[in-house]
């Protein structure tokens, strides 16, 4: 009965974190009903689309015990090929294509490195931080790639068109890919073996399982999200622009650990990085509303997913 407690407890954390977030700049606020109107909360919904759809490709590899740290690159990379493609006079859906099977590539070379080179995960991506960003900037000829105005623009707008669309386009996106993503994860097969490699990896390729072939369908699925979240990034900026997301990969890996991911393995779901992504969207944008420098905002992000991690261990070490 205890432990059944503090599951319930530990599923529960994310979201009392998320209420204490909202609460602490709703009361600090000089307007907390401003701070809480539905103006705002489009605003915040929008800015959560970019962090929450890497959040949801981060869960399955740090499920898998992977660490992704080319995300902000890949992001990068993602939205300038897809702004060369519509400046190019391709459809926006092939430009869209292109950005989101340029990240799906990057998973894969990922997840090539991993299985066939034998490089850690951590070593691996930190490369290819390097290199998609600097393919990135080769592409774009280290400047921004300006596209014309289509569709694409609006995915990621904060005031969609038409208005019965309440928020985003790129919102309703990021809600049914993970609705789609938590059925893979609880519901097949490949999702069941995605938290067995990350409980046990010797254990899973005892039972039969091809881990080095899994983790590269893993890499490549993040990929795909995240080189749509380049798409959205893009869109937001109306350019392509080899320079942005530098340190999203903090955030995106914040939201999966503040959400019950473990940086060991074997845990975390999707709704919970979901929950993450919006605690970390509340609170720059609480952190703007006061004023408050960048800086300060890196410093909390940093606090947080050392204390998220910490409260990981222990629960860890209280299991064993």
């Amino acid at each position: 009965m205890n432990a059944d407690i503090r599951q319930r407890l530990s599923a529960l954390a994310p979201v009392l974190g998320l209420v204490f977030v909202i609460a602490v700049f709703a009361v600090m606020s000089d307007d907390p009903a401003q701070y809480l109107s539905p103006r705002n909360l489009r605003i915040v919904f929008a800015q959560t689309v970019i962090v929450a759809l890497g959040a949801i490709g981060m869960t399955f590899v740090i499920i898998s015990g992977g660490i992704d740290l080319a995300v902000g690159s890949t992001i990068a990379l993602a939205g300038v090929v897809t702004a060369l493609g519509l400046r190019e006079g391709y459809p926006p859906v092939m430009a869209i294509a292109g950005g989101v099977v340029t990240g799906g590539v990057v998973g894969v070379v990922n997840g090539l490195a991993i299985t066939r080179l034998k490089v850690l995960p951590f070593i691996a991506t930190l490369g290819m931080l390097g290199i998609a960003r600097g393919v990135a900037k080769w592409l774009a000829n280290q400047q921004t790639v300006n596209a014309p105005e289509t569709w694409v623009n609006e995915l990621a707008v904060t005031f969609p068109t038409p208005s019965w669309l309440l928020v985003a386009p790129g919102v309703w996106i990021a809600l049914g890919l993970a609705i789609a993503a938590t059925f893979l994860l609880q519901q097949t097969v490949f999702g069941r073996r995605v938290f067995a490699i990350g409980s046990n990896e010797n254990a899973a390729r005892a039972c039969g399982v091809q881990t080095d072939r899994l983790k590269v369908w893993i890499y490549g699925l993040a990929g795909l999200l995240f080189g749509l979240s380049g798409v959205m990034q893009m869109s937001r900026l109306r350019q392509g622009d080899p320079t942005v997301a530098i340190g999203t990969e903090l955030d995106v890996i914040a939201a999966v650990v503040i959400g019950g991911g473990s940086l060991s393995g074997g845990e975390g779901t999707i709704v919970g990085s979901l929950i993450g992504a919006l605690v970390m969207a509340f609170l720059r944008n609480g952190s703007q509303q006061m004023g408050w420098p960048n800086y300060v905002q890196e410093i909390i992000i940093g606090i947080i997913i050392v204390l998220a991690v910490a409260a990981d261990r222990a629960r860890r070490a209280k299991q064993a």
